[in-house]
């Protein structure tokens, strides 16, 4: 039975030049696991979401997509296609295991009987007891996704969705992941879509395997029929197969064909076993293998740059110690790699040696500059272009034109030269680490200290970043690396060493620390160990065979279909870039990226906002009036609700032709709360409030509907702090109308803020809102609403008067609150309504 099928599903994202998937055909069969792999930025994480509709991406989209014969986007997916994010981070948001196991069951409204009988059962499956009741952040990695897969699994959904799932995890923790997953697929039968660059542990679970590059599907078809037409083609996804695959291929290549014998080898054990035969028919024509060269042995000498003895290290004075007397040294020019599991204490050693934490005892020293890449590469990320964030670092004394060519220059080494013009957190995991690498690249480090740098490289781009990092090797720089990625320190450390209990236990050049290790080594020693000494790489592999000249890997292809394109980078030839297809029109682009069209559209005012300017100028005026007329003032619950009613109507308008995003309602919500809190931090302030700056700001990114709606929102809400009574209404509507008529005022000109004269003009505009609107609006409120004044016009030039230095302090508060967050609360604003068609 047909589970999925995707029709000619073309997608481009905002501001790319480029479709980021073309002209996808694809069907998944119920009860089918599916693997799809490639480099980075060639459409995975893109495609993927495309199966859940709450996390498809905003674009020009053609095409069709259908669950079970039916329209995906038009279906609620919520219990049927589960999603597994690629950082477990970003889909934890309880604080306990227990809560977030069930928390989709809570929004899905089930009943406590069931969620128990549900959370019972799921914990039982995924092996959870001993853990159930503990908090979150005590969990290993490992755990923390296991978590994630239990939580979408607890819902019980047809199809499981999985970005990347083990890219953060250890070896071992990968394992016990993918045996999980595995345990999912055999004894439940759920239809499994996965993401994956490390292929070794997925490929032998899969039942059909997608090569994709460049938006397209290059490649089709099982584990074994995919080496053959990887290899045929010259593609260059080859290289991303497992070593076992790799080098069978490598074999079908060279003199050594016709002494192979049976199928490609997926798994280790396969692996081994073919190799094994393989050697022994070698031996009976006489072509023994290779001795093994000098070169894994060597070990250096060179001074020591950074120098760390009897190291402790605790987060807290009443805490864990996590590092417990460490030692090492690495050399000058020296590649050092630390290895070890999740939660070993491999980035706070980092951090201490980059001096962000501070050990309690023990000696750190370090010889120049050190710069270090964090493991969450974002957190470097302070501009919106990544050509921008490379900028940022280039030297002041450079000409226009030099620091235009070292731009390019960087870009290109490190593959970023169609990313520039991208927002950096729209960037895919592997492009933001490049980005992050290049950009601390270009303070020229003495000490380069790396936290995961591979996480999210396919291994092309980790080839490139291996010759990079030998290049600075010969520059004197010394690169420290905690990783566990096995296989990227077989090939570049000249040292490695395994962090355990706080304390590196062993350590040594990768042949010796490798040769004794059975979990913590490469896939290349997995399957030569016993048979062939020594062999640390594939590259070690194919010279013990006497392979290096053969192995296709070297060279090839794109794998674009009809192998057009640099055999190096992948990249188009000038031919094929004559024929490229345009498949959105110029309009297209323009109405989804550009903001000519927007602009146009914003010009006039159209007949929602006319009837919310009706509303609000005329309807809830007279809602006040009422009721201070007829109620006493008494009912002033009923009246704040009847605002907020009034408010909605030209809001829900807004959704007239479409449905309303979940994502609309929180972004609305969270503006709400950042001014009810700014309202709470000042309390103790009169009138120095930031309210009004954030309603305006409310007003300018998301219309005057929604601006009106926020300050209605904010004054009602925080008066359940500050208390409720007569002038709640009045708020309402005071703060209502400011961010309204913001939203009018700046509707043609989304990015003013970028200019310094425009921002002190919105400053001005907040000031004398709150002075001559928000202001004698209260004023007035409190002469109508008050027992002690009757409604004269000494009552109100008192009133007036008495709350002047009031209203100058609220205007002064407004416009200064106006110049520090205008600017970056609308960058970030209009950047996460051009990523994801909002309001």
């Amino acid at each position: 039975m047909e589970r999925f099928r995707i029709e000619q599903l073309t997608f481009q994202y905002p501001g790319r030049d480029e479709p980021a998937l073309r002209e996808l055909d694809l069907a998944v069969q119920a009860g089918e696991f599916l693997v799809i792999f490639g480099p980075s930025g060639c459409g995975k994480t893109t495609l993927l979401r495309h199966f859940k509709p709450e996390l498809v991406p905003h674009g020009l989209r053609q095409g069709r997509i259908l669950l079970d014969g039916e329209p995906l986007l038009e279906l609620e997916t919520a219990g049927r296609v589960g999603f597994v994010l690629q950082d477990p981070e970003d889909g934890i948001v309880c604080d306990k295991v227990w809560h977030e196991l069930v928390f989709g069951l809570e929004n899905l409204g089930m009943d406590q009987a069931q969620m128990r009988t549900r959370a019972a059962e799921t914990a039982a499956f995924f092996g959870m007891e001993d853990w159930f009741y503990r908090d979150v952040k005590t969990l290993s990695g490992g755990q923390k996704q296991i978590l994630c897969l239990a939580s979408a699994m607890i819902l019980q959904p047809e199809v499981l969705v999985l970005d990347e799932p083990t890219s953060r995890l250890d070896p071992v923790a990968a394992e016990e992941f993918l045996g999980a997953l595995q345990k999912v697929h055999r004894e439940l039968g759920t239809t499994i879509i996965l993401s994956e660059h490390r292929l070794e542990g997925v490929l032998p679970l899969a039942d059909r395997v997608l090569g994709m590059d460049k938006g397209r599907i290059v490649s089709e078809g099982g584990p074994r029929q995919l080496e053959q037409h990887l290899r045929e083609t010259g593609s260059l996804l080859h290289r991303m197969l497992p070593v076992p695959m790799r080098l069978y291929g490598a074999v079908q290549e060279s003199a050594l064909a016709d002494l192979s014998e049976g199928p490609c080898p997926v798994t280790v054990r396969e692996g081994r076993d073919w190799l094994f035969h393989l050697i022994e028919k070698m031996k009976e024509a006489g072509r023994p293998v290779q001795p093994a060269t000098k070169r894994s042995a060597e070990q250096t000498d060179a001074p020591a740059s950074v120098e760390i003895k009897n190291l402790w290290f605790r987060y807290d004075r009443q805490g864990k110690d996590v590092l417990k007397g460490l030692s090492f040294t690495a050399g000058q020019g020296e590649i050092c790699a630390i290895l070890g599991g999740n939660g070993s204490g491999k980035s706070t050693l980092l951090m201490n040696a980059a001096g962000i934490l501070k050990p309690q005892r023990g000696k750190l020293w370090k010889k120049g500059r050190s710069a270090l890449v964090p493991q969450e590469p974002v957190s470097l990320f302070t501009r919106q272009t990544a050509g921008l964030e490379l900028e940022e670092m280039l030297e002041d004394g450079l000409g226009p034109e030099e620091r235009k060519a070292v731009l390019e220059k960087t870009a290109r080494k490190w593959g970023l030269e169609d990313l520039l013009d991208a927002h950096p957190y729209d960037l895919s995991g592997g492009e933001q680490q490049r980005l992050a690498l290049a950009k601390v690249m270009l303070t020229r480090p003495e000490i380069l200290l790396l936290d995961e740098p591979t996480k999210g490289m396919d291994p092309a781009v980790k080839a490139e970043f291996v010759r990079m990092l030998k290049e600075l090797k010969t520059e004197g720089v010394t690169v420290l690396v905690v990783t566990h990625d096995v296989d990227f320190c077989g090939e570049a450390a000249d040292r490695c060493g395994m962090l355990f209990d706080g304390v590196v236990l062993s350590e040594g050049t990768p042949a010796a620390f490798f040769r004794e290790k059975r979990f913590y080594t490469t896939s290349a020693g997995r399957i030569s160990r016993g048979f062939l000494e020594d062999v640390v790489t594939y590259e070690d592999l194919l010279e013990r065979l006497g392979l290096s000249e053969q192995d296709p890997d070297s060279g090839g292809k794109s794998a674009l279909p009809g192998g057009a394109g640099s055999p190096k980078t992948g990249e188009p030839d000038p031919a094929e870039l004559e024929g490229k297809t345009e498949y959105f029109s110029a309009e297209e682009r323009e109405r989804l990226s550009g903001l000519p069209y927007e602009a146009e559209q914003r010009r006039a005012l159209n007949r929602r906002t006319a009837l919310a300017a009706g509303m609000i100028l005329l309807a809830i005026p007279l809602t006040i009036f009422c009721g201070v007329r007829f109620f006493d003032d008494r009912n002033y619950y009923l009246i704040s609700l009847l605002i907020i009613a009034e408010t909605l109507l030209p809001f829900i308008l807004i959704f007239e032709k479409r449905r309303p995003q979940a994502r609309e309602m929180i972004l609305l919500a969270v503006m709400c709360a950042i001014a009810v809190l700014g309202r709470s931090i000042f309390f103790m302030v009169p009138e120095f409030k930031p309210v009004v700056a954030l309603v305006i700001i409310a007003g300018l990114a998301f219309g005057a509907e929604s601006g009106f709606l926020v300050g209605a929102m904010t004054g009602f809400v925080s008066n359940f702090f500050f208390g409720q009574g007569p002038w709640t209404p009045w708020q309402m509507f005071a703060f209502g109308i400011i961010g309204f008529l913001a939203g009018l005022l700046y509707r043609r000109n989304e990015t003013f803020y970028r200019s310094r004269k425009q921002t002190a003009l919105l400053c001005i505009f907040g000031g004398l809102a709150a002075l001559l609107i928000y202001g004698p609006i209260m004023n007035t409120c409190a002469v109508v609403t008050s027992i002690a004044y009757d409604p004269s016009r000494a009552a109100f030039k008192a009133v007036f008067l008495s709350g002047l230095p009031f209203d100058l302090i609220h205007a002064v508060t407004t416009a200064l609150c106006l110049a520090v967050l205008a600017a970056p609360m609308m960058e970030k604003l209009r950047r996460i309504k051009r990523k994801y068609g909002l309001l």
